[in-house]
């Protein structure tokens, strides 16, 4: 009898165990799924972009020229940068509770990095087109390579933002999963606590 409920117990543990795991592993695939989503988005974005600025740099001229020329190239960067987002992109193995919070973590942390980098093109852009306002040298180049950087800058701006807020909202699907399981000391030593 003893035996039977030990076991009972066992088997129980570890269909919970068991559980809270294919929880985690989903919660894993969906955050991977949103960030697939991201490069997606933006990938389709910079690649309409590096066509429709060539084309529009070649009929256009002044300022446009350049505006539509930079729109181009920024873009260019921004598509292999997502290219190569999605080649390093990996199905993750089975991650603990620990790794699956330093992932998250370190996901929103590098949408708030990228969201800072943002604005610093945006200052830069609108920098060089104020430069435009006193240079013999060109001055339509600056004027449409900062129009394009800032309006870059914002647009990426713009998706960081949205990336790091569904991904913060994702994150609070793991309270629920904490909130299962406990860690304390008892008269016995140090122990984890599973809700079952």
């Amino acid at each position: 009898m003893k035996k039977n409920f030990t076991l009972s117990v066992i088997l129980a543990f570890s269909f919970h165990l068991f559980g809270q795991q294919t929880t985690l592993t989903a919660y894993n695939i969906q955050r991977q799924k949103i960030s697939n989503t991201g490069l997606k988005i933006l990938s389709s974005y910079a690649a309409a972009n590096v066509i429709y600025g060539s084309i529009a740099a070649s009929q256009s001229n002044g300022s446009n020229k350049y505006f539509h020329q930079m729109n181009a190239i920024w873009n260019g960067v921004t598509l292999g940068i997502t290219g190569i987002g999605a080649l390093i992109q990996k199905k993750e193995g089975i991650l603990s509770f620990a790794q699956t919070l330093k992932k998250q973590s370190g996901v929103e942390k590098l949408f708030l990095f990228n969201a800072g980098l943002d604005v610093a093109y945006i200052a830069g852009g609108a920098y060089i087109k104020e430069r435009s306002k006193n240079s013999t040298k060109n001055p339509e180049k600056l004027k449409g390579y900062g129009q394009s950087i800032m309006l870059q800058g914002g647009v990426l701006l713009l998706f960081d933002a949205i990336m790091y807020s569904i991904h913060a909202r994702h994150s609070s699907k793991l309270d629920a999963i904490s909130l299962k399981m406990q860690f304390g000391i008892t008269n016995d030593g140090i122990g984890l606590q599973v809700t079952l």
